[in-house]
């Protein structure tokens, strides 16, 4: 059965119990925008937990299902099945509140939890009614992001993210003393996964994520999480390479630009992050020299920053082997295409890459307009051709040990060397016989 079908017939069953059952939260929101959501969160009102558990159980086997929460769902079914619930702050962190459930709370009072006002709208399942208790629907055509309830808000520091994140994702500016608000909350309560989840969200979701930094920064909260991040506010630059400005202005600007390749990339959430932290690096090597501002060696000495930046909040360890694979690499392949380099070297820069491709559009999103059709053209071009040398038949360390070698402690080197021979380009015949020449050599 199709979870709106079954949010129907649950609606249905709870209207002959006396109770309305509302579609809420985001899933109302992108319905008004015109947004694409498939998850579904409903809220049950007017009866009693026992009288909703008897419903459910109709229509398969409750999970989750407690009174202290009042939010349930079914077995084989993804979606949530809430009670309204009164909630109250008994600590700073994210998940210390008080829940108390109360399925006759009235429509107005149940939606006050919620964090924004376009997230408080219901719409009635059965009849298709909404349900606006604090002008959300206006907030949506002027495109505000506005608390719903100022003393309420200010319990939850993980609002902040989502308000960052929102603002970035539909385009929309902030209330001003929402704003304010914002800036008066403390976010070193927050766990490290949370903060993970919204700067995924607003890196993934969002056509310009820019909006999430430049949001914080406006809050004043970039400091705790973010704070290499902030570092790099008035940075300054080489004009002559970087006209836009600053070292953050730079950064958000390839951050928006990354956005436009992330259907085309293999791994789009490192390589959002790998947009959003490649510079940092900048932050100890910038200095004047003869008038002149330069960043030398900041791709490698950045590596350090990057890791602690990282190490705050994500837990994966495969998007950040990735950013430190790539962030040293990340200003070569314009070098070479300007240079005119050899098919060796090209092919050596992408087998340095975990993911040579994605290398080739973070140097686009990096180099922005100032990239060149020729250059452009010149990188793929190469990297076709890297393909079709890794096509190749190759020498493998059986072909060695077949030849006569011994696995000791030099084979490494020797198919070290036997590699350099495929990147150029040599056959395998030939490659075989320099292989075992540069063996007897050792």
């Amino acid at each position: 059965m199709d979870k709106t079908v079954l949010a129907l017939k649950i609606a249905e069953r709870v209207k002959e119990e006396g109770g309305r059952v509302f579609y809420v939260g985001g899933c109302v929101r992108d319905f008004l925008l015109g947004v694409e959501n498939k998850d579904i969160d409903i809220e049950v009102h007017g009866i009693t937990p026992e009288a909703l558990k008897r419903i459910l159980e109709e229509f398969g086997t409750p999970l989750s299902f407690g009174k202290s929460f009042g939010v349930y769902s079914l077995k084989g079914y993804d979606i949530d099945i809430a009670m309204p619930r009164r909630e109250k702050a008994i600590g700073k962190g994210h998940r210390d509140f008080e829940v108390d459930v109360d399925p006759f709370i009235g429509l107005k009072e149940a939606a006050r939890r919620r964090d924004f006002t376009i997230n408080a709208l219901m719409k009635d399942v059965l009849t298709g009614e909404i349900i606006d208790p604090f002008g959300g629907v206006k907030d949506l055509q002027d495109k505000i992001l506005r608390c719903v309830d100022e003393r309420t808000f200010a319990e939850d520091p993980l609002r902040v993210l989502r308000c960052g994140q929102f603002a970035s994702r539909f385009r929309f500016s902030i209330d001003q003393k929402t704003l304010e608000l914002c800036k008066s909350i403390d976010l070193s309560t927050l766990h490290a996964q949370r903060v993970n989840e919204e700067l995924e969200k607003a890196l993934l979701k969002a056509d310009t994520p820019s909006i999430f930094f430049t949001s914080l920064r406006d809050m004043d909260q970039l400091s705790y999480w973010f704070k290499e991040l902030e570092e790099l506010i008035g940075l300054k630059q080489d004009p002559i390479y970087h006209p836009e400005g600053d070292v953050f202005t730079h950064t958000m600007e390839v951050l928006d630009r990354g956005a436009k390749y992330r259907d085309k990339v293999k791994e789009p959430y490192a390589f959002m992050l790998l947009c959003l932290s490649h510079d940092l690096g900048k932050i100890v090597t910038t200095e004047t020299i003869n008038g002149r501002i330069h960043a030398y060696g900041h791709e490698i000495e950045g590596l350090p920053l990057i890791e602690n930046f990282y190490h705050r909040f994500l837990d994966e360890k495969e998007p950040l082997k990735y950013i430190l694979n790539m962030t040293p690499l990340h200003m070569r392949p314009f070098s070479l295409a300007s240079a005119n380099a050899s098919i060796k070297s090209t092919n050596r820069m992408f087998d340095e890459a975990m993911e040579p491709e994605d290398l080739i559009y973070f140097s686009l999103a990096d180099k922005g307009e100032r990239a060149e059709k020729k250059d452009i053209d010149y990188l793929f071009a190469r990297y076709e051709i890297y393909k079709e040398y890794m096509a190749r038949d190759y020498v493998k360390g059986k072909d060695l040990i077949d030849a006569g070698l011994k696995p000791d402690g030099k084979f490494s080197d020797i198919l070290a060397y036997a590699h350099k021979l495929r990147l150029a380009g040599v056959d395998k015949d030939s490659a075989l016989k320099q292989t075992l020449a540069y063996a007897r050599k050792l």
